[in-house]
């Protein structure tokens, strides 16, 4: 029974990504994670995942602007200031796409939880892109959708991005869940906007859980995700 119990917990240890985070991370580990990157080709990197909710691969995102990035990922303005002034007014995460639920996502998932008499899943997608330089990110943006539906994302935004590799992270935080994706050309070493990647994933991890995300609606002004203070709690956490 012992060798039995040994064999499984090896196992799942085996088949565990290291870029997969679904349990709850801390912010040494996401810096170890973006250190040590595990990259793919864009064919063969995990997508997004529905398990048997099908519907919500109807569902769209739409691409963030510059501003709601930093609100969902409560980046504080001193940061924002500093990273100004020692890049000579440079936007930070510039090298970063992200798609948020558009408003008729947010509406959809309730209308479809209360539908199903709560079987249906009430929980968002938020996917980041994070590219190797900034002139790939400008590039990419003119050829992808503004929106799209979750249900293409897989096809059209990482499998069907050829030529480029990817490593995947997933950090469930109540109900949202985020997707990072770090972005470079196949065959390139190391990658050149590890900060960026870096400073993004431990802002998701010190993220504390979304209990109620119909906030989103009124973005960028909403009460829920916003840039308060370390010394005042956030009404979404």
């Amino acid at each position: 029974m012992g060798e039995k119990e040994k064999n499984k917990k090896n196992k799942k240890q085996k088949h565990q990504h290291p870029n997969d985070q679904t349990t709850k991370p801390t912010s040494a580990s996401a810096s170890s994670s973006s250190d040590n990157i595990s990259f793919k080709p864009s064919s063969e990197v995990k997508g997004l995942k529905f398990g048997g909710q099908f519907i919500v691969k109807s569902f769209t995102i739409r691409r963030a602007r510059p501003l709601e990035l930093l609100k969902i990922l409560s980046y504080p303005p001193a940061v924002v200031t500093k990273t100004n002034n020692n890049n000579n007014n440079k936007t930070p995460f510039a090298s970063t796409t992200s798609y948020l639920p558009t408003n008729f996502t947010i509406l959809a998932h309730h209308a479809w939880h209360t539908l199903t008499l709560g079987l249906g899943t009430k929980k968002s997608k938020v996917v980041l892109f994070v590219f190797e330089s900034e002139s790939m990110k400008q590039a990419v943006d003119r050829i992808w959708p503004p929106e799209i539906p979750l249900g293409e994302v897989n096809k059209k935004l990482i499998r069907g991005f050829t030529g480029f590799e990817m490593a995947r992270f997933k950090f469930r935080k109540g109900c949202i869940t985020f997707y990072v994706y770090a972005v470079r050309r196949q065959g390139n070493m190391g990658f050149a906007c590890a900060d960026d990647l870096r400073t993004i994933l431990q802002s998701v991890v010190a993220l504390n859980d979304f209990l109620d995300h119909t906030a989103m609606l009124a973005m960028p002004n909403q009460r829920s995700i916003s840039y308060c203070t370390p010394q005042v709690a956030m009404a979404a956490h």
